[in-house]
């Protein structure tokens, strides 16, 4: 079985495949900071699911903490004695990267187009939701171009909390229209249409650049939410990023 592992600033996604089957994912805190407290964790998930350790043969990682990597790479090694292969710029992911600085991007985002591309063809621009919001952007011919980082939904919310002192911190939930007829739905609304607002646009920026259609597909933790109000949405998958990992595994592994 392999073990594949998503470390954001916020969470962590953790997804176990047995073959190309994905058996269970979860979502946990980044805050997790030692190999004992990573591998206990796993461990326990993994229980839940009547997995045992050492039916874990490989693992891989993408991370945008780089602090995290040596513990969690430490915790694979020490609990389901595997070795874990890490994810950069330099690995080989099966796709061109023409981003001016290749090392400059975050893992998670060539994870994502490497998956993107192998389910949803290209061109393709990739939605993620999280800690912050980014479009990437996969040419016609399949090659990583790049793409646009803006704030996240949650970011938003806490920043509106943090800096403005009668505003308070609210739930991400729809509203039921886009007036809002009190500060909690006026932050909602403001918070949710204004980012299918930015998808929209920036998806149409990136199409009049390509010069031709491009299918959206959207991911991460807020994926299906912001799908049920950004049009230009045509699909949603929020464990994208798992599928990548273990595509990129496939492909080293038989390298």
């Amino acid at each position: 079985m392999l073990l594949v592992m998503d470390v954001g600033n916020t969470t962590t996604v953790v997804g176990i495949f047995d073959g190309e089957r994905l058996l269970s994912h979860w979502r946990l805190s980044s805050m997790l900071h030692t190999s004992d407290e990573f591998g206990v964790y796993v461990l326990t998930l993994l229980g839940t699911i009547g997995v045992k350790p050492d039916q874990i043969e490989d693992a891989i990682l993408s991370s945008v903490v780089p602090p995290l990597d040596v513990p969690i790479c430490d915790a694979v090694k020490a609990y389901f004695n595997a070795d874990c292969l890490r994810v950069s710029a330099f690995t080989d992911i099966g796709m061109e990267i023409r981003y001016g600085a290749p090392r400059d991007v975050g893992a998670d985002r060539l994870v994502n187009s490497v998956a993107g591309r192998h389910k949803y063809g290209a061109p393709l621009i990739i939605a993620d939701y999280g800690t912050a919001i980014t479009l990437d952007v996969v040419s016609p011919d399949g090659a990583y171009l790049g793409g646009m980082i803006a704030p996240g939904l949650v970011s938003g919310i806490c920043a509106l909390f943090n800096n403005a002192a009668k505003l308070p911190q609210v739930g991400l939930e729809i509203p039921s229209s886009a007036i809002g007829r009190n500060t909690n739905e006026s932050v909602q609304s403001g918070i949710l249409f204004g980012n299918a607002g930015l998808t929209n646009y920036l998806v149409e920026l990136i199409r009049e650049e390509l010069g031709c259609p491009a299918t959206v597909v959207a991911t991460g933790g807020h994926a299906e939410l912001m799908a049920k109000i950004a049009k230009s949405i045509d699909h949603v998958d929020p464990w994208l990023t798992l599928d990548g990992l273990r595509l990129i595994h496939e492909r080293n592994r038989k390298n």
